[in-house]
Parts: C-alpha cells; sequence; structure tokens
C-alpha cells in the first residue's frame, strides 16, 4: 500500500470518525431521550442534519406523517427535512435515531398525552423522605476507653456516600446501624457502600467508645430529612403528582439525594418570614403526619421535583379541583401570568411578569420571573422558600412551576417548564 493512499484512508476514517462524534454531541444536546406531544396536536420537526428516525410501536392507523396516517408498526423519516407528526389516541412509540440511516446513534421514547387531565393545584404540603441507605455526611474524631482521638472511617467512608449492607445485611435506619457495629464488639465489619453510582466494598474496624459495650465507626449520618413545599399538579389519568420544581438536595452534601420513598401529607403555616434583599424568606408550618393525612407517596426524586402517586385521601381531595391545559415551552410568551399558591391560608392566583424564557434550558431555570401582585408583596416581600412547586399559569395553560428565588431580590426567582417535570413521571 502506497504511503499516499495509506494516508488518504487514515484521513477519511478521521473523518468518519469526527462525523460520528460531531452528531453524537449533536443528539445528545438537541435530541432528549423523552419526548411528549399532546393528542391532536400536529407537531413540527426538522433538524437538517443527515439523520434517521425509525419509529416503531402500536402506530398502524393511529399516527400520522405529514398528515397521512402510517401504513404499518414500523417507519423511517428523514431528519434532514421538516415533518409533521400527529396522533389522535394517546400512547407511547419507540424511536431509534441512526446516521445515515445506517449507524443507530440514540434511542428516544415519545408519549402523546391527554393535555386536559392536569390539574394545577398550589398547596403547600410537608414532605418526608427516606434516604436509600444510610447518607455519609462526613467523618470524625472519637474518644476511645484510654481517652485517645481516633477516626475508624477516615479516608475510608467519604461524604455522599450510601451506605446499603453491613456484614450482607441490608441496613435503612440509622438505628439498624447502630446496632449491627454494636454487634461487631470492634471487630472488622465489611460495608457495601455506593459511592457516585458506583458500588463498592470497604472493610472498617468499629472503635470501642469511653461508653461501655458501644462501638462506633466515627461517622456523621443521615437517614430521612423533611420540609415544606408545594404540590405542583395532579395528573388525573395515572393518579400521579408532580412537586416542587426541583429536586431535594442534602443540606450538607449538597447532592440529589438517593431516596427509597417518602409521603406528602398535609400542613398548618404559623409563620410567614418575609424575603430581604441578600436573605431569602421561608414559611414555617407543622407537618401532620398521619395515615388519613397522608395524600400522596414518593418514589422518585429528580432534578425537576419530586414524583409519585396519589393516596386515596389525595384522589378524594384533589381530583374535584378544576382541569385545565398544559402549556408547552414554544406557547410561553413574556408579559403576564399567574402563580397558585396557598401563602394566604387560601388558594389564590397572584399576578407575575414572565421576563425572560430559556427555551434551551433542561434543568429548572427555564423563565425569569417577577411578582407584581401587590397582596402578595405584602404578604411575603415575593418569593420565599416553601413556594417552590407553584404553578405558573399563563392563558388559562398550566405552563410551570416556581423553583428558585433571587437572593439579591425576593421578587424574582425562576421557574421551571411544566414539560421538564411531566416527562419525569412515572
Amino acid at each position: 500500500m502506497s504511503q499516499k493512499l495509506y494516508r488518504s484512508i487514515l484521513l477519511i476514517v478521521a473523518f468518519c470518525l469526527t462525523l460520528v462524534i460531531c452528531f453524537h454531541f449533536f443528539v445528545k444536546i438537541y435530541i432528549p431521550n423523552n419526548y411528549k406531544i399532546f393528542v391532536g396536536e400536529e407537531k413540527s420537526i426538522g433538524y437538517n442534519v443527515p439523520l434517521q428516525a425509525e419509529i416503531k410501536g402500536d402506530i398502524k392507523g393511529v399516527l400520522q406523517i405529514n398528515s397521512e396516517p402510517v401504513p404499518q408498526d414500523r417507519i423511517a423519516v428523514n431528519l434532514n427535512k421538516s415533518f409533521t407528526v400527529r396522533s389522535e389516541e394517546t400512547g407511547k412509540f419507540n424511536v431509534q435515531i441512526k446516521l445515515l440511516g445506517l449507524l443507530p446513534i440514540k434511542k428516544v421514547q415519545v408519549e402523546v398525552i391527554n393535555p386536559n387531565n392536569y390539574i394545577p393545584v398550589g398547596e403547600m404540603v410537608g414532605v418526608t423522605v427516606s434516604t436509600d441507605g444510610i447518607l455519609v455526611l462526613g467523618t470524625g474524631n472519637l474518644i476511645d476507653p484510654d481517652g485517645k482521638k481516633v477516626s475508624p472511617s477516615k479516608d475510608i467512608l467519604y461524604s455522599g456516600d450510601y451506605i446499603k449492607k453491613i456484614n450482607n445485611k441490608k441496613i435503612a435506619t440509622k438505628e439498624e446501624l447502630i446496632e449491627q457495629i454494636n454487634a461487631s464488639k470492634g471487630k472488622e465489619v465489611l460495608i457495601e457502600l455506593e459511592r457516585k453510582d458506583e458500588m463498592i466494598d470497604v472493610k472498617i474496624k468499629p472503635s470501642k467508645t469511653s461508653v461501655a459495650d458501644e462501638y462506633k465507626l466515627g461517622v456523621w449520618v443521615r437517614d430521612d430529612t423533611q420540609g415544606i413545599g408545594t404540590l405542583t399538579y395532579v395528573n388525573l389519568e395515572k393518579n400521579n403528582f408532580g412537586a416542587l420544581g426541583h429536586g431535594i438536595t442534602d443540606v450538607d452534601t449538597q447532592q440529589l439525594m438517593e431516596l427509597s420513598g417518602g409521603t406528602l401529607v398535609t400542613s398548618l403555616i404559623t409563620n410567614i418570614t418575609k424575603g430581604q434583599d441578600g436573605t431569602p424568606g421561608e414559611i414555617a408550618g407543622v407537618i401532620i403526619e398521619s395515615e388519613e393525612n397522608t395524600i400522596a407517596l414518593v418514589n422518585k426524586n429528580d432534578k425537576n421535583g419530586i414524583f409519585g402517586s396519589l393516596t386515596k385521601q389525595g384522589k378524594e381531595e384533589y381530583t374535584r379541583n378544576e382541569v385545565i391545559s398544559l402549556g408547552f415551552k414554544y406557547d410561553i410568551q413574556i408579559g403576564k401570568a399567574l402563580i397558585r399558591s396557598n401563602v394566604s391560608g387560601e388558594i389564590k392566583d397572584y399576578e407575575i411578569l414572565i421576563e425572560k424564557v430559556f427555551l434551551n434550558d433542561e434543568a429548572n431555570k427555564g423563565m425569569i420571573i417577577k411578582v407584581v401582585d401587590t397582596e402578595l408583596l405584602n404578604l411575603t416581600n415575593g418569593i420565599i422558600q416553601g413556594m417552590s412547586g407553584s404553578p405558573i399559569i399563563q392563558g388559562d395553560k398550566l405552563i410551570g412551576a416556581v423553583t428558585h428565588v433571587f437572593v439579591q431580590d425576593s421578587t424574582k426567582g425562576y421557574g421551571t417548564f411544566i414539560e421538564n417535570m411531566i416527562l419525569e413521571e412515572y
């Protein structure tokens, strides 16, 4: 093989690899893993790139491409020119994205939903969640029976670790952890833990303390947390809910908490601290924990909120409320909108202005909003902690939820798009 031909082949291979890498990043950034469209909505799609979408599922006679019914349960569509998609029924179908119609790059799940199944709630609730394992906050020193400082877990356990098992026995509470460590009588224990999505095993020898028959690892841990937030919406079709508009992060590690479950319960607002420049306000309340006051079960904690299913009490409480349509981010207009909240003790809609919209946002800061309602400003000075999840409504459509307050200006804050939340529904 001549040197010139060899170089040409290398250039072609390098070009192909570069092309694949570029399209991989394009698909990752601009094409989501999950996509939702409304029943009866004609959605225009086009990326002007040499990609092909192979659509599979129960789509025969249901899905329409360019206003023509699909005649079979599989169809290929080129993404290098615009086309329209429409479905008259709810359901799911899968899309395989391929480069040049040959090389698979990404799988996307598309769900057709009924936009008239959602109820904006706006009620503040008590949130209690349990971690999936025991969350390590940090390590520290112990005083042994000889009066010496010891740190048995130093450089072995780290902040953000989740302890799952001790000596192959699953543990879920701090009490179970203490029991297993004391049962070791100072012998080395095998700990199975999760660290940054990786399961690993470590061994630690618990240290005896100055207290008789007490052994410890020298570690600070947490197994649950609670607070007050706002229930954003209820999905009538699935009896699901979405709340907060952002995930629950641990106050010490600042990491998104891995949950084994949790509950939403009714709460009673006892005090409101107004927001001030540099200091966010907050709502203090009593969380009324009991079976009859449990309105929902939490089964997912995500960057876009917490999600789960309604209990019998929750269904009775909320399914009588008004249903409105959903509005996706391309429906949102700069200008007047409303947020719904019971911060005053009763559910009310308060006027806000949507000042900016960031259409490419995939987290929970897609809109900048400003409170202009005099009644709400007199009550809270704007957005305060506990209002996260308050529904944002514009033109009789549920378009998003309040997520954050600007610390230096409590009248302003961020909102997330409602589509970011409903994509996380089970």
